[in-house]
């Protein structure tokens, strides 16, 4: 596992996992992304680690990433969490089984992604009122009255009931004969409705991604397969600052300079 806050960080609403979801991948990016999708949340899935792993170099390692980030599949960027007690940036590594354009991503990093509809046979509420027959016969239910009673229950989830509590509260100190279990248990959901709760504080979630090849952060829209605008060619404004500052572009290769020892002394630009 990776240090906290940083690791795998799972896109939301993906497709159920298959054994096709990377067949359009090149065999090594398709095994590589087939072990990534089967890690948990928080797994350190930085090169070094994949390497001590997988039967695959750090360069080979490092160039199925970018690929997988030109599919759609991986995004990599800084994600703020703010509450009303802290505000945190921490580094994440965003991974898709499902394939997701660039619209997809940006969307996602200005947190307004619509979730995906899911087609649902039954509700949790139908589901806990279906089952409440295993747990005290008596109180069988038909399939018209999971139906009718449906609405009663939904607004026990609403208050922050939890099915165990809902449960109990149905099945706890039962007369000895039930006439109309439906009727009964009606009668229940109505008289020990709880209170409204209290809602948790909101978190608010600020997002940005971060080019695959100069690792500068970067507007999501301008984005296109994980790449900037300026690596892909187009031209870059020059940003604003003191005199002498160094672009953002090559803040590496100036440090890579000044390392080696290849820039004078009296030459070298300090901020």
């Amino acid at each position: 596992m990776a240090n906290p806050g940083y690791g795998k960080r799972s896109a939301p609403d993906q497709r159920p996992r298959t054994g096709h979801d990377f067949t359009h991948l090149l065999p090594r990016d398709a095994a590589i992304a087939t072990y990534i999708d089967g890690l948990c949340d928080g797994a350190d899935i930085s090169v070094k680690m994949l390497a001590k792993v997988l039967p695959y170099g750090q360069c080979a390692l490092r160039t199925t990433l970018n690929r997988l980030q030109e599919a759609g599949h991986l995004r990599r960027g800084s994600e703020c969490v703010a509450t009303e007690e802290a505000l945190i940036w921490v580094t994440r590594t965003f991974f898709s089984r499902t394939a997701r354009e660039d619209e997809w991503w940006a969307a996602y990093t200005r947190g307004d992604v619509p979730p995906t509809p899911q087609r649902r046979t039954r509700t949790r509420s139908f589901i806990l009122l279906a089952a409440l027959g295993e747990t005290a016969p008596r109180l069988t239910l038909s399939e018209p009255n999971c139906v009718t009673l449906e609405p009663q229950v939904s607004e026990w989830f609403e208050r922050g009931a939890t099915e165990a509590e809902i449960m109990c509260a149905l099945t706890q100190g039962l007369p000895a004969e039930i006439y109309s279990p439906a009727a009964f248990v009606a009668r229940r959901l109505l008289d020990k409705l709880p209170p409204a709760r209290v809602a948790p504080v909101r978190q608010v979630v600020l997002r940005t991604l971060e080019c695959s090849e100069c690792r500068a952060p970067g507007s999501p829209e301008a984005m296109r397969g994980g790449i900037c605008g300026a690596c892909r060619g187009k031209p870059a404004t020059a940003p604003s600052g003191p005199a002498g500052a160094v672009p953002v572009q090559g803040v590496r290769a100036r440090m890579s300079a000044v390392r080696a020892g290849l820039v004078p002394r009296a030459d070298r630009t300090y901020r």
